[in-house]
Protein backbone atom coordinates (compact mmCIF):
# COMPACT_ATOMS: atom_id res chain seq x y z
CA UNK A 1 0.00 0.00 0.00
CA UNK A 2 1.25 3.70 -1.06
CA UNK A 3 1.92 5.81 2.01
CA UNK A 4 -0.27 8.43 1.40
CA UNK A 5 -2.86 5.71 0.89
CA UNK A 6 -2.16 4.44 4.45
CA UNK A 7 -2.20 8.02 5.76
CA UNK A 8 -5.30 8.60 4.12
CA UNK A 9 -6.43 6.10 5.97
CA UNK A 10 -5.74 6.73 9.78
CA UNK A 11 -7.09 9.76 9.49
CA UNK A 12 -10.31 8.70 7.97
CA UNK A 13 -10.04 6.28 10.61
CA UNK A 14 -9.91 8.80 13.29
CA UNK A 15 -12.79 10.69 11.96
CA UNK A 16 -15.31 8.15 11.25
CA UNK A 17 -14.61 6.32 14.92
CA UNK A 18 -12.95 8.89 17.13
CA UNK A 19 -11.72 7.24 20.53
CA UNK A 20 -12.38 10.54 22.60
CA UNK A 21 -15.39 11.79 21.19
CA UNK A 22 -17.70 12.47 24.27
CA UNK A 23 -18.38 14.49 26.83
CA UNK A 24 -15.80 13.61 30.05
CA UNK A 25 -17.68 13.94 33.97
CA UNK A 26 -15.76 16.29 35.78
CA UNK A 27 -12.92 17.04 34.06
CA UNK A 28 -10.08 19.54 35.33
CA UNK A 29 -9.74 21.79 32.35
CA UNK A 30 -12.19 22.63 29.17
CA UNK A 31 -11.27 25.29 26.97
CA UNK A 32 -13.06 25.77 23.28
CA UNK A 33 -10.71 26.11 20.36
CA UNK A 34 -12.30 27.70 17.03
CA UNK A 35 -11.04 27.94 14.11
CA UNK A 36 -13.25 30.86 12.47
CA UNK A 37 -12.01 30.44 8.47
CA UNK A 38 -14.00 27.44 7.97
CA UNK A 39 -16.27 27.21 11.09
CA UNK A 40 -14.31 23.88 13.18
CA UNK A 41 -15.14 24.18 16.72
CA UNK A 42 -13.96 21.98 19.46
CA UNK A 43 -14.15 21.74 23.61
CA UNK A 44 -11.68 20.20 25.08
CA UNK A 45 -11.65 18.52 28.35
CA UNK A 46 -8.62 17.52 29.89
CA UNK A 47 -8.23 15.58 33.56
CA UNK A 48 -4.72 15.91 35.49
CA UNK A 49 -3.59 14.04 38.21
CA UNK A 50 -0.13 15.08 39.61
CA UNK A 51 1.12 16.95 36.73
CA UNK A 52 0.17 13.83 34.16
CA UNK A 53 -2.79 14.05 31.50
CA UNK A 54 -4.81 10.66 32.89
CA UNK A 55 -8.02 11.17 30.62
CA UNK A 56 -8.90 13.52 27.82
CA UNK A 57 -12.54 13.85 25.64
CA UNK A 58 -13.43 16.50 23.04
CA UNK A 59 -16.87 17.40 21.19
CA UNK A 60 -17.35 19.79 18.70
CA UNK A 61 -17.66 20.01 14.32
CA UNK A 62 -15.26 20.36 12.09
CA UNK A 63 -13.52 18.96 9.23
CA UNK A 64 -12.29 15.62 8.71
CA UNK A 65 -8.75 16.71 9.28
CA UNK A 66 -8.98 18.68 12.55
CA UNK A 67 -11.54 15.84 14.19
CA UNK A 68 -8.89 13.16 13.20
CA UNK A 69 -6.11 15.55 14.23
CA UNK A 70 -7.30 15.84 18.04
CA UNK A 71 -8.45 12.29 18.05
CA UNK A 72 -4.91 11.55 17.46
CA UNK A 73 -3.51 14.29 19.68
CA UNK A 74 -5.60 12.87 22.81
CA UNK A 75 -4.31 8.94 21.72
CA UNK A 76 -0.68 10.45 22.00
CA UNK A 77 -1.13 12.70 25.21
CA UNK A 78 -3.19 10.98 27.76
CA UNK A 79 -0.21 9.50 30.04
CA UNK A 80 2.06 11.92 29.49
CA UNK A 81 2.92 14.93 31.83
CA UNK A 82 1.94 18.13 30.62
CA UNK A 83 4.93 19.76 29.79
CA UNK A 84 5.82 16.66 27.48
CA UNK A 85 2.61 16.81 25.40
CA UNK A 86 3.19 21.33 25.22
CA UNK A 87 6.64 19.89 24.07
CA UNK A 88 4.81 17.44 21.35
CA UNK A 89 2.62 20.36 20.55
CA UNK A 90 5.56 22.13 19.34
CA UNK A 91 6.93 19.54 17.10
CA UNK A 92 3.47 18.72 15.21
CA UNK A 93 3.16 22.58 15.07
CA UNK A 94 6.13 22.57 13.35
CA UNK A 95 5.76 19.78 11.02
CA UNK A 96 2.70 21.04 9.81
CA UNK A 97 3.99 24.63 9.10
CA UNK A 98 6.28 22.40 6.55
CA UNK A 99 9.76 22.74 8.73
CA UNK A 100 12.52 20.43 9.27
CA UNK A 101 11.14 17.30 10.95
CA UNK A 102 13.58 14.67 12.14
CA UNK A 103 12.95 11.13 11.79
CA UNK A 104 12.98 10.78 15.42
CA UNK A 105 10.43 13.68 15.35
CA UNK A 106 8.12 11.63 13.10
CA UNK A 107 8.12 8.75 15.32
CA UNK A 108 7.37 10.58 18.57
CA UNK A 109 4.35 12.18 16.85
CA UNK A 110 2.91 8.58 15.84
CA UNK A 111 0.04 8.18 14.37
CA UNK A 112 -0.42 12.35 13.97
CA UNK A 113 2.67 11.83 11.55
CA UNK A 114 0.35 11.27 8.92
CA UNK A 115 -0.87 15.06 9.41
CA UNK A 116 2.44 15.74 7.46
CA UNK A 117 1.33 16.79 3.76
CA UNK A 118 -1.01 18.79 5.23
CA UNK A 119 1.78 21.42 5.24
CA UNK A 120 1.33 21.60 1.39
CA UNK A 121 -2.06 23.04 1.62
CA UNK A 122 -2.08 26.28 3.19
CA UNK A 123 -5.80 26.34 4.37
CA UNK A 124 -5.83 23.20 5.87
CA UNK A 125 -3.09 23.95 8.32
CA UNK A 126 -5.77 25.72 10.64
CA UNK A 127 -7.57 22.80 10.91
CA UNK A 128 -4.64 20.23 11.63
CA UNK A 129 -3.68 22.53 14.88
CA UNK A 130 -6.34 23.29 16.10
CA UNK A 131 -6.99 20.51 18.68
CA UNK A 132 -2.94 20.78 19.29
CA UNK A 133 -3.51 24.81 19.56
CA UNK A 134 -6.25 24.43 22.10
CA UNK A 135 -4.20 21.39 24.13
CA UNK A 136 -1.09 23.98 24.50
CA UNK A 137 -3.35 26.96 25.38
CA UNK A 138 -4.76 25.14 27.84
CA UNK A 139 -1.96 23.84 29.79
CA UNK A 140 0.20 26.80 29.41
CA UNK A 141 -2.55 29.05 30.85
CA UNK A 142 -4.96 27.22 33.08
CA UNK A 143 -6.81 30.43 34.13
CA UNK A 144 -8.64 30.73 30.34
CA UNK A 145 -9.86 27.40 30.69
CA UNK A 146 -12.77 27.02 32.75
CA UNK A 147 -12.41 24.44 35.32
Amino acid sequence: MELKQLYREIVNEHNLRPSHKGDMEHPDLVLEGVNPSCGDDINLQLRIENGIITDGMFNGSGCAISQASVDMMLDQIIGQKQEDAVRLAGKFMGMIKGEPTSEADLEELDESAALQDVSHMPARVKCAVLGWHTMQEMLEHPEKAQH
